[in-house]
Parts: structure tokens; C-alpha cells; sequence
């Protein structure tokens, strides 16, 4: 991050430094270096880091990169390509130099001028990218590049050290030396002074920050470090990877820092949905006086719901604005106004109009949990991202999330359960988390009835019920690309459980526009399916389990934490109309698996009475994130779940009944 700079007096005087007085210099390679072809540190990896360095110095206003890479087998190239953004006319990256060494110590320099791509370009900003690739990568190469970033005179940085890599890192070193002089002085938005430097971090030890004796140089040398966790159903990465962060604060604590930021946030936040004549009007054209508190709530809700909100549409640009006579937003009154906002300012917008008819409502300022973890070390508002509301009706919190489309009264989110973020309350503000939901509330009811002839022949439907996140989901993705578009996505979602030989196609989706409503899909089933053998017929025993891959079986053993997004419910019943001349030999046997307290699954089967076979399943996971101390027991449980799903159904011809 990077913070304005102001001065004490109207003159400074820069000091003069070579460009390259901190740069560190090309080394040259060792015999074992060029001669290895594999890591015993790093077994199977495509490449390692020899070497990393990263140094800001912000009295000279340079930040410098020089890396070394081994190149162990073809995917390990990749790294060939580097790409170093920057914003354009705050910053400049200059004086690039690399160089590839072969394993037989042949080294061809960088000779090609750098490409400057343009990312994101604004009115205001403009930030590029500088990419280059180091000549003739080959597998046992030797990639070497070093280069500086300058940046503005009148800015100070405050680094984040991100000590893993994609690959093994054998030595790194990081350096930050802060600009201290006692003529400058920064501020933050809200004119504070911040003239204290903090920093937090994730790592192997507290230890790594190495302070120099003038306080002024800090310092962090690491080896051995092991790349970035790559492990499914991880939580975000923000709160794994090994990291320092820098901050520039005018607190002396953390929790000095975020009782101001409470404090702040909660006072510009009740200034902001303060009830005024405008909102009056509006909720008394929505409410009836003798609504209940939870009427009132849900009118109010689904009146913010037909707002046109720009998180689903489009912003409108400040010339659509004019022409529309659209209103700048310094208020909620602006919003109501505008009949339109983000999903952010509908949230508030609907905080204020319930405020505004008696009820009691909290903001909620979160991280957005699908891509990070609430950090408290980290001394930034920046990573909150999204408002939700509590309500209290009858004694008893109700949380809503008007700013998603979509989302039922009374749900949110997954990625906002569980987030962390301000929390508004009675008495002012506070940090926290949103409460999390529980298996019922996000339940998958897949019913189907299927006709199988000798052949093996399958035709049939099915209904597909789908309650919380799931239905959220898909109905979120027809709005962002039509209805057909998710139509042919959730087919191709099916595609992947279903046997092989099983074509499946969505005929419609039932409540589709009505988020009120379970969201059901109606879908037709049609193939080849089974295995003869002799006079018996072979079936999956779980139709809609054939080929699903489940997780947490694969690894014995796992350091990284959990994260399944949210408790879900699963709920299988299939009927199977059996060919004429064949019986039931054998079904899925009843399985009864349990892990209490977070898991259970059970299965059973039974002939009708009409000589069908009907195989339900249950499956309810109740957890949301695990400590990786819980993984034997979620590896047993998985273990015993894949073994029973891949129960068969075993149809045999009856005997023909001889004549007198």
C-alpha cells in the first residue's frame, strides 16, 4: 500500500543515490545448481527458488526484485514468463536484466525489450503490466532476472512480504527500510497523522522480523520454505500463506486501532440511513399500521429487492447519470431517489427504511468470505467488503443480505456466514462474525423414477430441489447470463455425477424468478446403463453418486485447514422399474455412517410392492471449517462414504416356468 506524503516545511531536499545501489548481483551458478535434476527437498516439483529478494527503501523510493529459479521438468518453464504491475505515473519499473543459464553453463542474456500492458485504465488510474520472458527456458535452466521499481517522491510504502511461492523457496531475503525524517509526516483520510509502524504476519515462527539497532531497517531471512498450500476445499488463502504485512497506523495497539475504526465506522454509518422525510413517505406506501414487525420486515425487503441493483446490471456512467437526472449518492434518500445502487448501498438503503418504520436493524460491514478470512492483524478497514443486516423482531436476530438478488429473506450468502467484519450493535460497534446456517437450510432433494429394459436401456425424469446456497447460485447465474445459459450449465453439472451412457437434459426450471421458493429443476434422463453378466444385470446402485469424486479420500494425511463453504443436505430416492423377466438379487444393503457431530449418511433399499426397487440416500454434513487435527476423523468418515456409494444393483433373469 502506498501513502501520501506531506511535508513539515515547503522545501525538501532528495538525497542522491545510484539506481542500483541496492540491487543484489547476478551469482554465479555452483556445479550441484547446474548439474541437478531433481530436489530431494522438493520431491516431484516442477522448479525450485534457489534465491529471493525483495528490498523497499522508501528514502530512496525503490523497490527491488532478484530471483533465481531452477527449472526441474516442462510445467517449471512457465516461470520463464514474469509479469511485475505497477501503476502508471506513480510508479516506474526499470533497469530489467535476465539471463537463462543452461545445465552445461551456456548463458544467453535478455535481449528483448519488455512488453508494457495495459490492465485497468480509468479517468483517474491507470495500471499496467510489464512482462517479459527470459530467452531459451529448457528443463535443468538456470532463470535469473533482477529489476527496480521507482516510485513517487511524495509516497510511502508499506510492503506485504509474501514469503511462499508457487514452489519451494531454498533462501529469500526481504528488507524494508521506512523514511523516518522529521520533515515529512502522513495522513490518512481522515486527516490523522499515522506516525507508527506495525506489522503483522503468518509464518513459521514470530521470530522471522529481524529489527535493525536504529529501528529503522527491517530485515526477514527464511530457508526452506514450502510453497503455497494446494490442497482442495481450503479457506481462502489470506489466512494460510506465509506473510508479513506493514502498516502505517496512529494506533499503538490493534485493538486500539479497530475500537477507533468502530467508533468511526458506526457514527458516519448511522449519519448515512438517518430516517428522514423522503424514507417516511416511502415506507408508509409499503407498510400497512397493523403489520407485524416481521410483515413489515419483508415488505420492506422485497421493496428493495425491485430496485435495479448495479452489482447484476450496470453501473451508469456519469453522462447516463445527467441524462437520466439521476442523483449523486450522499445519502440514503439519494438511493430511494435513484431507485437504483449498489448491492452495498441497498443494503444500507434498506437498514435506513426499516429504521425508518420502528424496527431494529444493525449494518454489518464483512469480508467477502469466498476470497478471504477476516484478519484482525491486519490494521486496514480496506478488507471489508460487503454490508449485510441484522434485524431483531420478537427478541430474536434475523440476519438479511439485501444487496444480493436473489437471496431469501432471512439467509445470506454463504461467503457472508462466518465473516468476519464491524458488526453494528446497541451500544455502537464492534468486531465479529455473521452467524453461521445449518445442513437443513441448504438441502439437495434429487427424486427420479427410471424404466430399465434387458438391454440395459434407461429412459425416465427427474426432480431436482434445491434450497439455500445452491439455489441462490443458479439463480444468481441466470440473471448474470439468462435463463438458457443456466439451464445448460446445471446440465452439464449433472453430467458429471450420472454413468456413463446417461444423457440428461434440463427440460425447465420451476420458481426460477421467485427466490422465495425452492428452486426446482424437472430433468429427462435417457441412455445405456449397466452391465450384463450371463443371466444377471449389473446396475449402480447409487444413480446419482456413479461418478462422483469424493473429497478427503485420496490424502492420508493434511496441515491445512478446512473449508467446505457451508453445511449442505443431500437427499437421493430412486425408483427403478425393472425389465420384464428379472428380479432383484441384491440392492445397496442398509449402511449407517456417522461421524457425530459433523457428519452422517445413510442408505437403504426395498422392493414395492409393484416389483420396483426404491434406493434412498441421506447424506448431512454439519460443519462449515475443521483444524487440520480433525482430518482422521473426516478422512475415516469419507473413506467409508465412497465405499458405500459404489454399492451395485444385482438383477437376475427369473427361471422360466416349465409346462405340464
Amino acid at each position: 500500500m502506498r501513502f501520501h506524503i506531506f511535508l513539515r516545511s515547503t522545501f525538501l531536499l532528495l538525497i542522491a543515490a545510484s539506481p542500483f545501489a541496492l540491487r543484489a548481483q547476478f551469482q554465479n551458478p555452483t556445479p550441484d545448481e547446474l548439474k541437478m535434476t531433481s530436489d530431494p527437498k522438493a520431491p516431484g516439483a516442477a522448479a525450485v527458488y534457489l534465491y529471493r529478494e525483495e528490498t523497499t527503501d522508501d528514502e530512496r523510493h525503490i523497490h527491488t526484485y532478484y530471483v533465481r529459479i531452477k527449472v526441474l521438468a516442462d510445467k517449471g518453464k512457465e516461470l520463464a514468463t514474469v509479469r511485475i504491475p505497477y501503476e502508471r505515473g506513480e510508479s516506474k519499473v526499470e533497469h530489467i536484466e535476465g539471463r537463462t543459464i543452461h545445465s552445461d553453463g551456456a548463458v544467453i542474456p535478455l535481449t528483448v525489450k519488455p512488453d508494457d500492458l495495459v490492465d485497468v485504465k480509468t479517468k483517474h488510474v491507470q495500471v499496467d503490466t510489464i512482462v517479459f520472458t527470459l530467452p531459451s527456458a529448457d528443463i535443468g535452466s538456470i532463470l535469473e532476472y533482477r529489476l527496480q521499481v521507482r516510485y513517487n517522491s511524495e509516497s510511502a510504502s508499506s510492503p506485504a512480504w509474501d514469503l511462499q511461492q508457487p514452489y519451494f523457496v531454498h533462501k529469500e531475503h526481504f528488507m524494508f527500510h521506512p523514511d523516518w525524517r522529521s520533515d515529512i509526516f502522513i495522513r490518512n483520510d481522515r486527516g490523522q497523522i499515522l506516525n507508527k509502524l506495525m506489522w503483522a504476519m503468518i509464518g513459521p515462527s514470530d521470530q522471522v522480523i529481524v529489527q535493525g539497532n536504529n529501528k529503522n531497517i527491517y530485515t526477514a531471512d527464511l530457508t526452506d520454505v514450502p510453497p503455497v498450500p494446494n490442497d482442495d476445499w481450503m479457506p481462502p488463502l489470506n489466512a494460510i500463506n506465509w506473510k508479513v504485512e506493514f502498516y502505517y497506523t496512529y494506533a499503538s495497539t490493534m485493538d486500539e486501532y479497530w475500537s477507533g475504526e468502530e467508533k468511526w465506522w458506526s457514527t458516519g454509518v448511522n449519519t448515512f440511513i438517518e430516517p428522514n422525510n423522503t424514507l417516511k413517505k416511502a415506507v408508509a406506501a409499503i407498510i400497512s399500521p397493523t403489520d407485524s414487525d416481521e410483515q413489515k420486515a419483508r415488505k420492506i425487503y422485497a421493496a428493495v429487492a425491485r430496485l435495479d441493483n448495479t452489482d447484476f446490471s450496470r453501473e451508469k456512467s456519469k453522462a447516463e447519470r445527467k441524462k437520466e437526472k439521476l442523483r449523486e449518492v450522499n445519502s440514503v434518500e439519494d438511493i430511494w431517489k435513484n431507485q437504483s445502487g449498489t448491492g452495498n448501498s441497498l443494503a444500507l438503503l434498506y437498514a435506513a427504511l426499516a429504521r425508518t418504520a420502528g424496527l431494529k436493524a444493525w449494518p454489518a460491514r464483512i469480508v467477502d468470505r469466498d476470497s478471504a478470512i477476516f484478519d484482525k492483524s491486519n490494521l486496514s478497514t480496506g478488507q471489508l467488503d460487503d454490508y449485510v443486516v441484522r434485524l431483531v423482531i420478537d427478541g430474536k436476530d434475523v440476519w438479511v443480505d439485501p444487496g444480493e438478488k436473489m437471496c431469501p429473506f432471512g439467509e445470506m450468502l454463504w461467503m457472508h456466514q462466518l465473516a468476519g467484519g464491524l458488526l453494528m450493535n446497541e451500544s455502537g460497534a464492534d468486531t465479529g462474525h455473521t452467524p453461521a446456517t445449518t445442513y437443513k437450510e441448504n438441502a439437495n432433494t434429487r427424486t427420479a423414477e427410471l424404466t430399465v429394459d434387458a438391454q440395459g436401456g434407461v429412459t425416465g425424469n427427474a426432480r431436482i430441489i434445491l434450497s439455500g446456497a445452491d439455489a441462490i447460485y443458479w439463480r444468481q447465474l441466470a440473471l448474470r447470463e439468462g435463463d438458457d445459459a443456466a439451464k445448460k450449465e446445471f446440465t452439464n453439472s449433472l453430467r458429471d455425477d450420472f454413468p456413463d451412457g446417461i444423457e440428461v437434459d434440463v427440460d425447465h426450471f420451476l420458481s426460477l424468478d421467485d427466490p422465495e421458493k425452492n428452486l426446482v429443476a424437472v430433468v429427462n434422463i435417457s441412455g445405456q446403463m449397466g452391465t450384463a453378466t450371463g443371466k444377471r444385470f449389473l446396475l449402480p446402485g447409487l444413480f446419482f453418486e456413479t461418478r462422483v469424486k469424493h473429497p478427503f479420500v485420496a490424502l492420508d494425511k493434511r496441515t491445512v485447514p478446512i473449508d467446505v463453504h457451508y453445511p449442505r443436505m443431500e437427499q437421493e430416492d430412486v425408483t427403478y422399474h425393472l425389465p420384464p423377466g428379472y428380479t432383484v438379487e441384491s440392492s445397496p444393503h442398509t449402511n449407517d455412517v456417522r461421524w457425530p457431530g459433523f457428519a452422517a449418511l445413510r442408505i437403504n433399499s426395498a422392493v414395492n410392492k409393484d416389483d420396483s426397487l426404491e434406493v434412498v440416500r441421506v447424506f448431512a454434513r454439519n460443519f462449515t471449517a475443521l483444524a487440520p487435527k480433525t482430518y482422521n476423523d473426516l478422512h475415516d468418515f469419507y473413506l467409508k462414504m465412497a465405499a458405500a456409494d459404489q454399492q451395485q444393483i444385482v438383477l437376475v433373469r427369473a427361471a422360466a416356468t416349465k409346462g405340464n
